[in-house]
């Protein structure tokens, strides 16, 4: 079973083990690289397998004041990332579907959850997707490795999409 769960910043020996392969790095980042990071605003958070922290995601609640195209109500999923061990074994699409009734008990101001993913970076576009992510056609092209698309997760209603406004 899958479950998502906060982490301190003083938590890093519970996600220091997590690593992607080589050619995910530059999409995602490292553990080591987002804690070192100093943004006050953004939350981390685990996914976790029968006890063991196997992934790690951040949520930027400042994410509308970073990137024009997010809203003053929307939340920034960033640095997802599933432990390359892990892969392959449904986690990320357990972890996608977990996030909605997850982010909306804890953050009950967002709206959406928006995020970025690299157009040539298909797989993790299809599991945000299966998730729940839509894709409205939005690119960004201020990432630091080529054009991006932006999806969002309505975080209001349990399954049906809402209209954007």
């Amino acid at each position: 079973m899958i479950a998502l769960e906060p982490l301190g910043r003083h938590q890093f020996d519970r996600v220091a083990h997590i690593a992607v392969t080589p050619e995910q790095e530059p999409f995602c980042g490292s553990i080591t690289g987002h804690f070192a990071m100093d943004e006050p605003d953004c939350d981390f958070h685990g996914v976790i397998r029968d006890g063991q922290t196997v992934g790690f995601f951040k949520i930027d609640r400042a994410y509308a004041a970073r990137f024009d195209f997010a809203r003053p109500e929307e939340i920034g999923l960033r640095g997802m990332m599933i432990d390359r061990g892990e892969q392959g074994r449904g986690t990320g699409k357990a972890a996608m579907r977990a996030l909605r009734p997850y982010l909306r008990a804890r953050y009950p101001g967002a709206e959406r959850c928006v995020l970025t993913v690299n157009i040539v970076n298909m797989a993790a576009r299809a599991i945000y997707i299966a998730g729940g992510f839509r894709d409205d056609g939005q690119l960004f092209h201020g990432g630091r490795i080529g054009p991006q698309h932006i999806l969002r997760l309505d975080l209001l209603s349990q399954t049906a999409e809402q209209p954007l406004t």
